[in-house]
């Protein structure tokens, strides 16, 4: 419903009504009342930077519209139709309400200067007849009344139809102005960085000269009014662009030659006396200013309507209301009739360059809005885009950090009460609109890509040795989910800063409708109850018909980093210790994939007050000890064990006792772990008393034991190695493949 209400049956227009409406826009007011203003402030060289740095922006920016437009339907709405459906609709809304209010606010900026094309007649009248108009806004409501009574009854048609007039009248007053001759008072030589003495700031000159630069908007305006605007838009607007830059780029050079700079700031009509004949100029102001009002009057309602069809506006009411057009044409009546407020509104304030100010900022920033638009869209390598008409990447970046850098540069005040104003829209949209995507749509892709091109860099660095620089890449199978958390607590802890961990729910049984829809039940079920908690777990399922073949499949699966997983996580609640035969069973199978091997021991103590965590390092622990060591110290990165502390006892026969604490200080202080020297403890093995025991009489009251074991033990004494610490809270028992490096 909201797309068969942006579509007008009756369009017809073609590609001329975009070249046109965008190109008078181009050439309007700006050229005939500030450009010379500008030159003289600046000088030549200083106004080719200005058009340069602008159409650094326009250009991108033009590329950029003319490849989204012929990627998708554009329907009514100009820029906003594009930016709403390629941002989502709600920070399209923000931006697009923004835009609105700068194509509004642009109806008075044009008037203003059409009643400035009066100066001559004023002035005459006021010499030979002494009749004086003290106010300008005796000239500029009267049009601003006319203009609104012509759309209200006769909409774009009509204005179309003077388009046509005025493009044959500002054609001549530029062929006049570039025939003419320089003032008597000039050499009629280029001095390329002649300015006058006392000039403004180069950035303030370039706000008052953006608006010349921002036609391109007026043309993307006609959208729904035209025939085939996939075709219409890019050619219209990149000619429109291309023509303006070249016009303008001459007419700077036509002012150098022609005037001394401070005749060029004095009188704001000396094209009048450049020219071939002077009248034409004033004619010509007055032509292109009614031609920009009418392109900005046509375009400004629609937009409003479009965001009105789209019920992005909080009240319902007044979204339908805006949406509002006639039955025959769709022609935007109550749109209409909010813009013309706006323009009478700002009229009343009459001072052409705040006004300008205000357009510039909103047009720059929705310029860099749909620049990066273009570039997100060509990172994120979406299939779904392919537009026929490609812009490049860089271009579209080069002209996103362009617009975003000029607006702090053009007024920072200004700069970032449009970045608060959009983003407040974009908020009260978002409260109202919670079920329309917003940035996450536009990110989903780039994210994806990211993370896809880091995938395939960790891959190709795994050729180096894994065990540099070692960190967790940890995988953990298990059926016990629902029952215990203790294993997935352990996950997120270790996954949570230093390293990545992929919890996988075993479903057993073969792969087939019902068990694939268990899996979806149970994935979901994992989401939801990992919601909340501080994790950055990847969470999955894996349906196989038993144990060790789910085993199997996992550990030949790359973790979501991109790189092999280093390290497996087993766990088996001490009141069920036969489920640990299980994992007993499939530990050659483990070890021939060269894993590190960790099984966590649940008691009813569980984690205790994730305060101490006591690691027990025997003479057996060669190569084990770093690992224990670096597993306490990445669990103690996680807020959870933000106030905990590591203990480490050695147990070593009183001869080596010594050797083996000046060892361990000598790690602990090379490998930068924070551990003090108070915190190591060492025990000596004597009086016949088993480690099991010893450690049993020291880490009664520790969250967490952290001890050693060798796949000897296993081939030695099978389970019963894991059953030594009953009256411990959580044990986990470390098996190192290899010796890691942690200095």
């Amino acid at each position: 419903m909201q797309q068969e209400g942006l579509v007008n049956k009756q369009a017809k227009f073609g590609t001329l009504p975009v070249f046109l409406t965008a190109l008078t826009t181009i050439l309007g007011a700006v050229l005939f009342l500030r450009f010379g203003w500008a030159v003289g402030q600046v000088g030549f060289i200083g106004t080719i930077g200005i058009i340069l740095i602008g159409h650094l922006v326009t250009i991108p920016t033009a590329m950029a519209v003319a490849e989204i437009a012929t990627n998708q339907k554009v329907l009514g709405g100009g820029a906003y139709y594009i930016i709403s459906r390629s941002f989502g609709l709600n920070i399209g809304g923000a931006i697009g309400v923004a835009l609105y209010l700068s194509q509004a606010i642009s109806v008075a900026f044009y008037v203003i200067a059409f009643a400035e094309a009066f100066d001559p007649i004023i002035n005459w009248l006021t010499q030979n007849y002494g009749f004086v108009i003290p106010d300008k806004r005796f000239i500029s409501l009267p049009v601003m009344t006319i203009l609104a009574v012509i759309m209200l009854t006769r909409g774009a048609n009509s204005g179309m139809k003077v388009l046509y007039v005025v493009a044959i009248i500002l054609f001549a007053s530029l062929v006049s102005f570039f025939f003419g001759k320089p003032l008597e008072s000039y050499d009629g030589v280029l001095h390329s960085t002649q300015h006058i003495s006392e000039n403004e700031n180069f950035f303030y000159v370039f706000v008052i000269i953006f608006p010349a630069f921002t036609g391109l908007a007026a043309g993307l305006g006609l959208s729904g009014d035209l025939k085939d605007p996939k075709v219409s838009i890019p050619r219209g607007t990149l000619w429109a662009t291309l023509v303006g830059m070249v016009v303008y780029a001459f007419a700077a050079y036509k002012f150098a030659v022609s005037a001394l700079p401070e005749d060029l700031v004095a009188d704001q009509l000396i094209m009048s006396r450049i020219a071939v004949w002077g009248p034409i100029i004033p004619i010509g102001l007055a032509a292109a200013s009614l031609s920009s009002a009418l392109g900005s009057i046509m375009v400004a309602p629609r937009t409003i309507q479009a965001i009105g069809y789209d019920d992005i506006i909080p009240n319902k009411r007044i979204s339908r209301w805006l949406s509002k057009g006639k039955k025959k044409d769709n022609e935007p009546i109550n749109a209409s009739l909010i813009t013309i407020a706006i323009a009478f509104f700002f009229i009343f304030i009459g001072d052409i360059n705040f006004v300008a100010e205000i357009i510039s900022m909103f047009f720059i920033f929705t310029y860099g809005a749909i620049c990066l638009i273009s570039f997100l869209e060509h990172f994120a390598a979406d299939p779904s885009y392919r537009p026929t008409f490609k812009s490049k990447w860089y271009i579209s970046l080069i002209g996103a950090v362009l617009s975003f850098w000029l607006m702090f540069k053009m007024n920072t005040t200004y700069a970032i009460s449009s970045i608060f104003v959009i983003g407040l829209i974009y908020y009260l949209i978002t409260l109202s609109q919670k079920d329309k995507k917003g940035l996450e749509k536009l990110f989903r892709g780039v994210v994806f890509q990211l993370s896809r091109a880091l995938q395939i860099f960790a891959q190709r660095a795994d050729k180096e040795d894994r065990e540099v620089s070692w960190r967790p890449f940890a995988v953990c199978v298990t059926a016990d989910t629902f029952k215990r958390r203790s294993a997935f607590d352990f996950m997120r802890w270790i996954s949570f800063k230093y390293g990545f961990g992929t919890y996988i729910h075993f479903i057993e049984g073969f792969l087939n409708e019902k068990t694939n829809k268990e899996s979806k039940f149970v994935l979901n079920k994992l989401i939801n109850l990992a919601h909340g908690s501080k994790n950055r777990v990847y969470l999955d399922t894996i349906i196989s018909p038993s144990y060790t073949s789910a085993i199997a499949q996992v550990i030949q699966l790359s973790s979501i980093s991109g790189k092999l997983n280093n390290l497996i996580l087993f766990e088996f609640s001490r009141t069920e210790p036969e489920n640990l035969q299980v994992v007993i069973d499939n530990f050659k199978i483990i070890k021939s994939s060269n894993f590190d091997v960790c099984i966590l021991n649940t008691s009813y103590k569980g984690f205790g007050y994730q305060k101490e965590i006591h690691v027990w390092i025997t003479t057996k622990d060669y190569e084990n000890a770093n690992l224990m060591i670096l597993l306490a110290y990445i669990l103690l990165g996680h807020p959870d064990w933000s106030k905990g502390f590591i203990k480490i006892f050695a147990v070593y026969p009183p001869e080596e006792k010594d050797m083996q604490a000046q060892h361990l200080f000598d790690m602990i202080k090379d490998g930068r772990l924070p551990i003090s020297k108070s915190n190591i403890t060492i025990v000596t093995s004597e009086g016949g008393e088993t480690n099991s025991k010893t450690i049993s009489r020291y880490s009664i009251d520790s969250d967490l034991c952290i001890v050693g074991f060798l796949h000897s033990d296993i081939i030695k004494n099978n389970v019963n190695i894991f059953n030594e610490y009953n009256e411990l809270g959580n044990v986990l028992y470390v098996c190192s493949d290899k010796e890691k490096d942690i200095t």
